[in-house]
């Protein structure tokens, strides 16, 4: 293992870190944030959905932008405007101001996207280095941010401390944290050339939207993606007014969720090179379901909780697992990862805003449950994330590359 691997691994695990602390930040408050502008839960979806837009309007340029600038200042480029948007929804919420608000968190949620992909492609590129099953570390590690996050927001929250300074204060440790670790990134030049030999050796005429595993892969992630961003959006005002519980709680619960989901991602690499990706993709999404059911149907706090903990034990590995599969083949690796990572985060975005319209009519935690669908739509298409033959590789895998 060289040094420079070695530091950009833990470069990249600060990074999903210092991404998750920022977005479990904004999530954890959500409850407070509606409060503050006095939407219900349909009008504050329409406003999670402008950020969404944000994000789905960067993800499709990542690819290019990482290909042009490189993953280190395309890092850089996200968690600037993620800063910068987080100081526009503080400005907004002194103001009471909902259009402020959207534009602070279409801000948000381009630098989010940008910041998404590139780390996710330079994660996949340490994972090769390496030689080992490395990715759902590197989720854990956004797990773990967003765990400090939430528990973050709850003391704040029960401090008394107005969300405008405590997004401030997350806007300037970003700005600071990141451009400091994406220093020890791998070079940049490896980035660009790979995705120029991905455009040299794949067929005239192809690109991966058109590849029927790599879209098999997105739908996998899909239904992962979902499942994790539904609990970041709304587990915590699910247990608020589903539950009848202080926002102090709802909080709890979000950091009850994060950190069932941080623990089987440190522990996941294991299990999935002992049992292989499929099966665990399996296992993974059963327990997704029966979590989010009993969080449901739950007859209490106890209940949902012990809901919340299979929950974010069966969100875990998805995600991670379908960076792994899409990168299977170093020469397409980029191209690839930005597709599936494009269809992983439109869910992870955009569906929790959904849910938002679904509660006005359901309630928010029973409105939770359509996830359900996506969870037996990953079901379907996980056999898709086994690896790749030797015979359709273009690069040929080494003999320590991990084939989980």
């Amino acid at each position: 293992m060289s040094a420079p691997a070695r530091s950009a691994a833990v470069a990249t695990f600060v990074v999903f870190g210092i991404n998750g602390l920022a977005f479990a930040s904004w999530a954890a408050r959500i409850p407070a944030a509606t409060r503050i502008l006095g939407l219900s839960a349909g009008e504050m979806g329409s406003v999670l959905l402008t950020g969404a837009a944000g994000s789905v309007l960067a993800l499709p340029l990542s690819g290019r932008i990482v290909s042009r600038i490189g993953t280190a200042n395309t890092v850089r480029s996200g968690g600037l405007a993620a800063a910068a948007g987080g100081i526009i929804i503080s400005t907004a919420l002194l103001l009471a101001s909902v259009p402020l608000t959207a534009l602070g968190l279409f801000c948000f949620g381009v630098g989010i996207g940008l910041w998404d992909v590139a780390q996710n492609i330079e994660g996949a590129e340490v994972e090769r280095r390496l030689a080992r099953t490395v990715m759902p570390q590197f989720h854990a590690a956004f797990s773990g941010g967003a765990f400090v996050g939430a528990l973050l927001g709850a003391a704040l929250s029960g401090l008394g401390v107005g969300l405008p300074v405590h997004l401030l204060g997350i806007a300037a440790v970003v700005m600071v944290l990141v451009f400091v670790a994406t220093r020890f990134y791998l070079a940049d030049r490896p980035h660009a050339a790979a995705v120029h030999a991905t455009a040299e050796a794949r067929p005239r005429g192809t690109n991966a939207w058109k590849e029927s595993r790599t879209l098999m892969i997105g739908l996998v992630v899909l239904g992962a993606a979902l499942t994790e961003g539904a609990a970041n959006d709304w587990i915590a005002k699910a247990t608020v007014d589903g539950l009848q519980s202080s926002e102090s709680t709802g909080a709890v619960m979000f950091a009850v969720f994060v950190a069932s989901m941080t623990t089987f991602r440190l522990l996941g690499g294991k299990f999935i090179d002992r049992f292989g990706r499929v099966p665990v993709l399996y296992a993974s999404l059963a327990a997704a379901l029966a979590g989010l059911v009993l969080f449901v149907l739950g007859p209490g706090i106890w209940w949902a909780g012990l809901g919340a903990v299979f929950w974010g034990a069966g969100a875990a590995l998805g995600f991670p697992m379908g960076m792994s599969a899409a990168a299977d083949d170093p020469a397409r690796a980029a191209s690839r990862v930005s597709v599936v990572s494009t269809v992983g985060y439109v869910a992870f975005l955009a569906g929790p805003p959904l849910l938002g319209f679904l509660g006005d009519h359901f309630t928010i935690r029973h409105a939770l449950l359509a996830i359900g669908i996506a969870i037996v739509a990953s079901l379907l298409t996980a056999p898709a994330a086994r690896p790749l033959p030797d015979s359709q590789l273009l690069v040929p895998r080494n003999r320590t590359d991990p084939v989980p």
